[in-house]
């Protein structure tokens, strides 16, 4: 038998211990390093997305792009604030994120010129921007007070003429009683009198003393006096079982005195109309008109109560389920410095059209939201107090009540 190995036999017979050749092995390699590496670039990228560790965040704030701006509900966020990094690192997937605006509570009142005022002119502003007033403390007036005020004297004049009639009425009727009654009595007298003489007339006539023409005389007299009687008493009948107030004179000249009263406070009514006050207790925020000049379309000047600050927050509407009141918000904007926190107030009752518009273009978006009211805590109200309208990023942690059930 031959000893010979197989390296020396003149035929390679493919029977060494690698059987693959080199060539394919590079092949299979290859294919192996291409599929590895999209793996490894998708498993960074979802890892740095969600941790975002200080270089990613370097590279975001340089570039102006955003997480998730590709996606069909993107958070829209204006590119000039930047996130501080307690927020960022803090953000979960629960979590509501939205645009808002600072307002005060109960929102901005625009104080307009008062029903009436026609083609009037702003003649004196009485307050100045950043000022607390009451409600109905004047603000402004308006050119035509000198006019209205002629109006307000005039019908104070005329009542005073009204009341002095009033009191005249009274005075005579009052004084036409007693002499009513005087004259009663007079008659009355002269009756008895009269009584008593035609009985010694006629005494003397049965005596053939008096003469009967002397007792025709006194019968006369006497018939004068009866009726002189009933007429005292018919006159004394008009103001007796009356009371003098409502005695037919003074009725009259006391409706007079209520008319010129009507017309005074008429007059008044009209002087309101050149006077623009407050109508809410709060804060001047802005003054849109100067003197001489017509009250604007958008009225002469804005307040609203500052004591206690909201932001309204537009949520989108597929996100509002997790919404409840309560739940605690964090705000953040590059005007304050500071973060800004409150709880969730109230939720809107319909769906509505985004109405605060990021800077960049390309984030806005034609999108159905719903208006969240929140109520800054005190210290966030006080610093927010300065700064109505002013927009802000608010972030509404929704699993807090989920904590609390707990």
């Amino acid at each position: 038998m031959s000893t010979e190995t197989p390296s020396d036999m003149p035929l390679d017979l493919g029977l060494s211990g690698d059987t693959m050749p080199p060539r394919r092995r590079r092949f299979r390699k290859i294919w192996l390093l291409v599929l590895l590496i999209p793996v490894f670039m998708f498993s960074g990228a979802v890892i740095g997305l969600y941790f975002q560790p200080p270089a990613l965040q370097g590279f975001y704030a340089l570039t102006g792009l955003q997480p998730g701006g590709g996606s069909d509900t993107p958070i829209a966020l204006p590119p000039d604030i930047e996130l501080p990094p307690k927020m960022a690192e803090t953000m979960l997937p629960t979590d509501v994120v939205g645009l808002a605006r600072i307002l005060p509570r109960g929102d901005i009142s625009i104080v307009a010129a008062p029903f009436g005022a026609g083609d009037a002119r702003v003649a004196d502003i009485l307050v100045s921007v950043g000022e607390r007033v009451e409600k109905g403390t004047p603000l402004a007036w308006l050119d035509n007070r000198t006019a209205l005020d002629s109006a307000v004297l005039m019908a104070e004049a005329n009542l005073a003429i009204r009341q002095a009639g009033l009191m005249q009425t009274r005075a005579g009727v009052a004084a036409s009683r007693d002499e009513a009654q005087a004259a009663l009595d007079q008659a009355m007298a002269n009756a008895a009198e009269a009584t008593s003489n035609l009985a010694r007339t006629e005494e003397l006539f049965q005596r053939r003393v008096a003469t009967e023409a002397t007792l025709d005389a006194v019968r006369t007299a006497a018939a004068g006096a009866a009726l002189a009687v009933t007429r005292a008493e018919a006159t004394l009948k008009r103001f007796s079982g009356v009371a003098l107030d409502d005695q037919p004179d003074v009725v009259v000249a006391a409706r007079n005195v209520d008319a010129a009263e009507a017309e005074l406070a008429r007059a008044k009514l009209d002087l309101a109309r050149a006077a623009v006050v407050a109508p809410i207790s709060g804060t001047i925020l802005d003054i849109h008109a100067t003197p001489g000049q017509r009250p604007p379309a958008q009225g002469i000047m804005e307040m609203g109560d500052t004591g206690q600050m909201m932001a309204e927050v537009e949520v989108w509407q597929d996100r509002i389920g997790a919404v409840e009141p309560g739940q605690p918000v964090e705000m953040v904007t590059a005007a304050l410095g500071q973060t800004l926190r409150g709880q969730v107030d109230s939720i809107g009752l319909t769906v509505g059209r985004q109405g605060m518009i990021s800077d960049d273009a390309a984030e806005n978006k034609d999108a159905r939201v719903i208006r969240v009211l929140v109520a800054l805590d005190q210290p966030s109200s006080e610093l927010a107090a300065r700064f109505t309208n002013l927009e802000v990023i608010a972030r509404i942690d929704t699993t807090a009540s989920a904590r609390a059930a707990r």
